[in-house]
């Protein structure tokens, strides 16, 4: 049985997805990011940059245990634990994995700030607004262009390339975009989200997150206590 340490956020939802994508037994771990949970030594053990998810699995390489945390290298991994979703081939498996990077690189943290800045600054300041705004912009086309002409982000199959990117793009609203001025994005957006593993992973702890709203948990995901020593 493998243990996922997470929490319903697009990182999180990734690994979600992919497990069940992949159709491996696995338990949803709770870490409560909103109170501070991703501080604690246990968790701390296993994801030392204190972010959710983090991942562990009894049967790892060679029949050992294995700990992985940053939600690449888990897709990566669980991709070789099955031979699912990133191809054998030398240039089918980098086409992919250039894309994932693109993921990791610049949607995630991008379409990040542009939704903090957005929706949980103390202060709207235009100028962070718009710069991230105009960079989401930016990524939306880069892959609505990619789409043109590949039927997904990695080629001719659906990969964990797609399945790191789709779960960021699920807010488009709150990060100032229209789907439908990026048509070939819109319907690959569409076709992943019919998937029925989709469905499942973004279910996983669901229930449990709440809107930050109260100071506590503002300053625990926003403040100085994500900056303190450890």
């Amino acid at each position: 049985m493998i243990d996922v340490y997470s929490w319903p956020t697009p990182n999180g939802h990734k690994v979600h997805i992919m497990l069940e994508e992949c159709g491996l037994p696995w338990r949803a771990i709770p870490v409560n990011i909103g109170t501070g949970e991703q501080f604690k030594p246990d968790f701390l053990a296993i994801s030392p940059n204190n972010k959710i998810p983090a991942l562990v699995d009894p049967d790892g390489p060679d029949g050992e245990p294995i700990s992985l945390f940053e939600s690449g290298a888990i897709l990566v991994y669980l991709a070789g634990k099955t031979g699912r979703f990133l191809p054998a081939d030398v240039r089918g498996k980098y086409e992919v994995l250039q894309w994932l990077m693109f993921q990791m690189g610049g949607v995630g943290p991008m379409l990040g700030q542009n939704h903090h800045f957005r929706q949980y600054a103390p202060e709207k300041l235009p100028y962070a607004i718009d710069r991230y705004t105009n960079e989401a912009r930016r990524l939306y086309g880069v892959i609505d262009k990619r789409l043109a002409t590949s039927k997904w982000l990695g080629g001719d199959d659906y990969s964990i390339a797609d399945i790191a990117t789709w779960p960021w793009l699920r807010n488009w609203k709150n990060q100032g975009m229209e789907l439908a001025e990026y048509p070939h994005l819109q319907a690959w957006f569409q076709a992943i989200e019919a998937r029925p593993a989709v469905q499942r992973g973004v279910k996983v702890l669901a229930d449990l997150r709440k809107p930050i709203t109260d100071d506590k948990s503002r300053e625990v995901l926003f403040g100085s206590t994500q900056y303190a020593r450890r």
